[in-house]
This record gives structure tokens, C-alpha cells and sequence, in this order.
């Protein structure tokens, strides 16, 4: 007699996987790409150099150690770095790179270990 299917299906453990962290991640990584980067260029490129915005150093200083600063931090160093973090591994995986753990471990440990670094700046500062 053939087993059901339903029931069989039901019996298998579901392997849990990490991946939805990690395309979250790079989502908001891309996003912070599109949005946050080309504003931050402009305004720390472009208007501060040419004298459109003036800003003292107390009050940049004050503004990045805010929480908000810390947001700025968020949104334009660590989800970017994130993304492209996702984009090696991806593309390593592309070019047949075998050691999957070892891709994932390395770029995944090193964007956490940048995150940790700007955290520390922004606690210390």
C-alpha cells in the first residue's frame, strides 16, 4: 500500500533557512543606494564645499552623535555595505566558488565587524 502524500510531507522537518536576513539586508541596503547616498553626496560634495550650506564643526559633531546621526550612520555606511557584502557573495557563488560557509562567514563577518566599528565610534564619540 503507497504511504499518502499529505502525510508524508507533513513528517519531513522544514529546513530553516538564513536567507530572508540576508536579501533584507541587501534590500535596504539598494534602497539607502538609490536614496540616501546621492542626497549625502550632494550636500557633503557639492553644497558644503561650495559654501550653499555652512555648518560648524559643533554642530555637525552634535548632529552625528545624535540618534539620528546614528541612523545616517545606518542608512548610509552598514545596509550599503550589507548589499554589496550580498553582491561578492552572490557573484563568488556565480563564479563557482565552492566554499559556500566560508564566502558567507567572510563577507557576511566582515560588514558585521564594520557595523560593530561604527557602532563603537558613534558610542565612544
Amino acid at each position: 500500500m503507497k504511504p499518502d502524500i499529505q502525510q508524508t510531507k507533513a513528517t519531513k522537518a522544514i529546513k530553516r533557512s538564513d536567507e530572508p536576513i540576508w536579501w533584507a539586508l541587501f534590500s535596504g541596503g539598494g534602497i539607502c543606494f538609490a536614496v540616501f547616498i546621492p542626497a549625502t553626496v550632494l550636500y557633503l560634495g557639492l553644497f558644503l564645499p561650495l559654501g550653499l550650506i555652512e555648518i560648524s564643526y559643533q554642530q555637525a559633531h552634535t548632529g552625528l552623535f545624535s540618534f539620528w546621526g546614528l541612523v545616517f550612520i545606518g542608512a548610509c555606511i552598514v545596509l550599503p555595505a550589507f548589499h554589496a557584502a550580498h553582491r561578492i557573495r552572490h557573484g563568488l557563488h556565480d563564479l563557482k566558488v565552492r566554499q559556500h560557509g566560508l564566502v558567507k562567514a567572510a563577507c557576511y563577518g566582515a560588514v558585521t565587524l564594520l557595523s560593530l566599528f561604527c557602532l563603537g565610534i558613534w558610542l565612544w564619540g
